[in-house]
């Protein structure tokens, strides 16, 4: 019996594999064990898991499709029926071959005297249909669902919405698991994913986290070796270790000045969203230099204090001043593009370098700055990047639904061409970095889908990089993952950008 697990944003580090490594460890463990041994064993976990999600469902109704996917739904039906639950199976795409254990998990389905229907528009009544399964394409789909397979996928977007819950089998029918994208115009939404052997990363990034719904993984007691595996991505969870307790004896000086750069006229309120989360993050000072100097011609005043919170200091001119060298900067949040004048110097001193928002796209427009955030890594000095989609598709010179439909390649691609740490935001956030394997968020959710929530994130990451010695790989997933734990108490709708900051400071708190 496989043990079942929850893959979910309380994890610590889960190893995530694509198709192509997936398809490794799937051999090798058939070279170790009987024929049919490891459908069996997916049929049982499918079976058990559809008991636990719907312990009171009557009326079970398995897609099954033309491979091994639809093999494991089969064989998922027949155990239920060895468990007392009548399961109705409709074949999709049917061939006169199977391969080899799905026409084994067909025999026994038919030995069984499990109902098994060839697919037709009515196959499945408009009555109630408590659970479906969704055993129609498993990893190995490479083009768009078409025909029967395709229609079976809208009858299933029915059902579900006539309240039947829906269980994908290793993944949902039409999704990439690599990209976490819908191959084509249709895609299974489940409100359950038992993914078998390993963990995939387009479960949990882009579109796949909708699809996927809750997503759990069955082993099938197949004994990956990961390290021997080389794994695609990391899921990276709340169970990241945090930075270290304050000493007694610490001072403000102890951890580190934050200095934020940005907040052109009109656009204040991102530099200090930004400086409050790196203050609430543990940094020890917090510098705000407003860019763009005094007003606009007409009058408009500049912020000269947060009045709610007077700790944060104003610094005039600080981005040209001799301090540079010595602090971790954030800069572009709301900069404008004033913030363009302030990066060469910024690009060329700074240690320890966030870069957000117009600072981005600053770089994206002129060839000697992204030269200089280049070079920044053979001097040793650190980088962090931290685009949404469309700030990264000008980086990349691509598109934003290019960036979308590959997101972890995307993020290589950037960290690769930046010599820096990207922050790749959105629906599972991917932290890449030059030679080393990306690392996709497990926390948050659309609540952070809100103005000013990146500027508390760029801040935040600033903050705990300057509290305490770590590489910026690992200060940006720390403040990722925060960033999004801290939402998930929210209810629906989107979570204001100053309530951000003080969730994630009670909850640094553990208060």
């Amino acid at each position: 019996m496989s043990a079942i697990d929850r893959v979910d944003s309380g994890v610590g580090s889960v190893a995530l594999f694509a198709c192509a490594a997936i398809r490794r460890l799937e051999r090798d463990a058939l070279a170790r064990v009987a024929p049919f041994t490891l459908m069996a064993r997916a049929g049982d976990a499918v079976a058990r898991l559809a008991l636990a999600v719907a312990p009171h469902a009557e009326r079970i109704v398995v897609f099954a499709g033309p491979g091994n996917n639809g093999g494991d739904g089969l064989e998922a039906a027949t155990r239920l029926a060895a468990f007392g639950k009548r399961a109705v199976v409709v074949r999709v795409g049917a061939r006169a071959t199977l391969p080899a254990d799905a026409a084994q998990a067909l025999a026994r389905a038919n030995a069984a005297t499990i109902e098994v229907r060839d697919w037709s528009s009515d196959a499945v009544a408009d009555g109630d249909v408590d659970l479906v399964v969704d055993a129609l394409l498993g990893i190995g789909a490479a083009r768009a669902p078409a025909d029967d397979l395709a229609a079976a996928i809208v009858r299933i977007a029915e059902l579900r919405a006539r309240g039947a819950r829906v269980l994908a089998v290793d993944v949902p029918s039409g999704l990439d698991v690599d990209r976490g994208q819908p191959i084509g115009d249709c895609a299974v939404v489940a409100d359950d994913t038992l993914t078998l052997i390993a963990a995939k990363p387009g479960l949990f990034t882009g579109s796949g986290r909708d699809h996927a719904g809750r997503v759990w993984c069955a082993t099938l007691d197949a004994d990956v070796d990961v390290a021997a595996s080389a794994p695609d991505a990391w899921l990276v969870g709340t169970r990241v270790q945090a930075p270290m307790p304050r000493r007694h004896a610490a001072h403000k000086g102890s951890f580190g000045d934050v200095a934020i750069v940005g907040g052109a006229v009109g656009m204040e309120g991102a530099a200090w969203l930004a400086a409050r989360a790196a203050h609430a993050a543990g940094a020890g000072r917090v510098f705000v230099d407003l860019v763009g100097g005094d007003g606009d011609g007409g009058g408009m005043p500049r912020t000269a204090i947060d009045t709610a919170r007077p700790e944060l200091m104003v610094r005039p001119g600080w981005s040209s001043g001799d301090t540079v060298a010595a602090t971790t900067v954030v800069c572009g949040c709301g900069g404008g593009d004033t913030v363009r004048t302030a990066l060469p110097r910024l690009l060329s001193l700074a240690p320890r370098l966030v870069l957000d928002a117009d600072a981005l796209n600053a770089i994206a427009a002129d060839a000697s700055l992204l030269a200089l955030l280049v070079g920044r890594a053979r001097r040793g000095a650190a980088s962090v990047v931290t685009p949404h989609p469309l700030e990264a598709a000008r980086l990349l010179g691509s598109t934003t639904a290019a960036v979308q439909a590959d997101r972890i390649g995307a993020a290589r691609e950037l960290a690769a061409r930046c010599r820096a740490v990207v922050v790749l935001k959105g629906s599972g956030t991917v932290i890449a970095a030059p030679d080393a394997v990306p690392r996709v968020n497990a926390t948050g959710n659309a609540a952070l889908a809100s103005a000013g929530t990146g500027d508390v994130l760029a801040g935040w990451i600033g903050g705990r990089w300057a509290a305490a010695a770590q590489s910026a790989l690992d200060a940006a997933t720390l403040g990722v993952v925060e960033h999004g734990a801290a939402a998930e108490p929210a209810l629906p709708g989107a979570l204001r950008a100053g309530d951000l900051v003080e969730a994630l400071y009670r909850r640094s708190r553990g208060t």
